[in-house]
């Protein structure tokens, strides 16, 4: 009778968390939207300056509209486009939005801090990224 409940015993243990690779990524002009080379060339950054250039780019592709990514990668911010939501709303919703858009990353552990204001129909954000590597702000 004791194999009845065999999950009942010592408890489950905890595994351990896997060490990921140092985070690449191609480095980017944010201002002009393009790689940025050095030499003719394309160069590589790594870490939270990584992490900068891939929120970035998530957050400035429409998520489900591209099938060359997964249908976690991307946002659902063009939604609020056209609806009649109050500012505090769609201030509320563009934030859940952003969270759920960057958390998909592995390497960010913590988003915070979040403002988001619009500037004459453009979104800009600001807030604190904890990430695998520390804390960073980001601003676009």
């Amino acid at each position: 009778m004791a194999d009845l409940f065999p999950f009942f015993g010592d408890g489950i243990a905890a595994t351990e968390e896997k060490e990921m690779p140092l985070y690449k990524e191609v480095a980017w002009d944010f201002e002009n939207n393009v790689p940025r080379l050095k030499n003719g060339e394309f160069y590589i950054v790594t870490g939270n300056e990584a992490l900068k250039t891939w929120c970035y780019k998530a957050l400035m592709t429409e998520r489900y509209r591209y099938i060359i990514y997964s249908t976690d990668y991307g946002n659902e911010l063009e939604e609020m486009i056209g609806q009649s939501y109050t500012p505090n709303l769609t201030k509320a919703e563009s934030i859940r939005f952003i969270e759920e858009c960057l958390l998909i990353n592995p390497y960010i552990k913590v988003v915070s801090n979040l403002e988001v204001r619009f500037d004459g129909g453009r979104l800009a954000i600001s807030g604190k990224l904890e990430t695998v590597y520390g804390e960073m702000e980001v601003s676009f």
